[in-house]
């Protein structure tokens, strides 16, 4: 890297050319005018806690958080997509000077929550470990014109998981955790946003003025953050999903068929009917009433599944259940923790060995990858005695090698329509071999990720048409970058990989 070097200038040392590219910089008007929100458009970096009106009784949020305002900012992105903008409308054969309205922007909004961000140095102020980082994409955008039904399509982000179209909106050093400090930040986010959908931006495009309707889309979150938002019990609660009510005890019974009933509306309602608890019911009614919905619904997010934390949840259960296979917990009981322990070292030394995995603390990303393959599977399978397990096991990974590209690929109908086609067959197979060869794990338990799996994605492509492209990669990514800036790398704890 460049050590020494400060690569990142204060702004008041900017060239215009760069300020330019900073929300603040263009002028725009909204129709009606924003509720609630200035209408000046020279803003630019503002305290993340301006905006949030302040009550005698209420403790000031001990917290440092800087923030664009949502519109400054998304006009900022939509001038940076000018040029793809004007494209868009020639490529389609559209004359410019006719189509100054019915713009329509489809946003992809993402929030993560960062462990560990302390200065590794000790240079500047002290803050706590923690940060949150809301981001947004501008995942497409496509006019209607006069006597058409459809929507044209003239802009579609060819990278919805880069970090480099995923644009900043908010940075706060708080946990993600501290539920009432992150409502208390993200509060002014969530009253621009839902201001901005009643109106329409004017801004010149192109040189003539042109209207543009937005809608959000917060698809960018992961299963942790979708409850804390919409007010559902934490992720070992019973109710196993966020998109559907299902138990856990249900969904390892009927591990297909379920379909998506949760949304920010109904979460509303349920959390209305916890509150005043109109029918009088014991707690334990209650809570079978509004299926697990016990706290304020915040931010509207749209009920999806995560793809990479998909991924890694997956993984996860797949290490278990090879660490079982080696210990062939399917014909004993209770077996002790010190022999749990020899398979997992069995199995890391295995993995290491013939395939070069380090073991990991905590499932990450790129272990998951490589950890779910056919190649990894035959490894393991050289430690498992019975012939008929092994068949077993490679059957289950087969399939789920089938499954994956489904849930990752930015445009599955495109890029692997065949996979597509089969899921449903899939994954009915997939949760055949779980519920028989492997009842052992799945009697009455199930993990919310293969819940979602096994028995949303079809679904959810079908609304959406895409898993992948809605996912929280480019935040993700982005992650990293603000690691970088803060110079602060994460822990490269050479500790764990010294072991056994």
């Amino acid at each position: 890297g460049t050590s020494g070097r400060q690569i990142f200038q204060p702004l008041h040392t900017l060239r215009n050319a760069e300020k330019e590219l900073l929300p603040g910089f263009h002028q725009f008007e909204w129709q009606p005018a924003l509720k609630n929100v200035s209408s000046s458009w020279d803003v630019g970096i503002i305290d993340g806690l301006s905006g949030w009106t302040t009550f005698v009784e209420d403790v000031p949020a001990d917290t440092i958080s800087r923030r664009f305002r949502y519109d400054v900012a998304l006009v900022s992105a939509l001038k940076d997509l000018e040029e793809d903008i004007m494209e868009g409308l020639r490529e389609r054969g559209l004359d410019d000077s006719v189509c100054t309205s019915g713009f329509t922007v489809v946003v992809k909004e993402s929030c993560d929550g960062m462990g560990d961000v302390s200065e590794k140095h000790g240079n500047g102020p002290a803050v706590p470990e923690k940060a949150v980082r809301f981001s947004f994409t501008v995942m497409s955008i496509s006019i209607r014109v006069e006597g058409e039904d459809d929507g044209i399509t003239i802009f579609q982000e060819p990278k919805p998981n880069s970090e480099l179209s995923c644009r900043p909106l908010c940075l706060m050093f708080v946990d993600e955790s501290d539920h009432e400090t992150l409502t208390a930040i993200l509060g002014p986010v969530v009253a621009e946003r839902k201001a901005m959908m009643e109106s329409r931006l004017i801004i010149s495009v192109g040189g003539l003025l042109r209207s543009f309707r937005f809608f959000f889309r917060g698809t960018g979150y992961d299963e942790k953050m979708v409850r804390e938002m919409e007010g559902l019990e934490a992720s070992g609660s019973t109710y196993v999903c966020t998109l559907c009510d299902s138990t856990r005890s249900e969904a390892s019974q009927n591990m297909v068929l379920h379909s998506i009933t949760r949304s920010h509306d109904e979460n509303l309602e349920r959390y209305e009917i916890w509150r005043k608890n109109p029918f009088s019911e014991t707690p334990d009614e209650l809570r079978d009433r509004v299926k697990g919905v016990s706290a304020k619904p915040f931010m509207e997010t749209l009920p999806t599944l995560d793809a990479l934390h998909c991924d890694i949840g997956n993984a996860t259960e797949f290490y278990k259940i090879f660490q079982d296979e080696i210990g062939e917990v399917y014909q004993r009981s209770n077996p002790s923790r010190e022999e749990r322990r020899r398979w997992r070292s069995t199995l890391d030394k295995q993995l290491r060995n013939k395939l070069k995995l380090k073991p990991v603390m905590r499932m990450n990303g790129n272990y998951a990858r490589r950890l779910m393959t056919l190649e990894a599977v035959e490894v393991v399978c050289e430690l498992v005695p019975s012939e008929e397990r092994r068949e077993a096991l490679k059957k289950l990974m087969e399939l789920y090698v089938q499954m994956k590209p489904v849930w990752r690929s930015t445009c599955p109908s495109r890029d692997c329509p065949d996979q597509l086609c089969r899921y449903s067959y899939n994954s009915q197979q997939f949760a055949d071999l779980l519920s028989t060869t492997f009842k052992y794990r799945y009697d009455g338990k199930i993990t919310n990720y293969l819940h979602k799996t096994l028995a949303h994605v079809p679904e959810i492509i079908e609304r959406d048409g895409s898993i992948g492209a809605w996912a929280s990669e480019g935040n993700e990514s982005g992650n990293k970058l603000f690691r970088r800036f803060r110079k602060m790398n994460a822990r490269q704890s050479k500790t764990f990989e010294l072991e056994d």
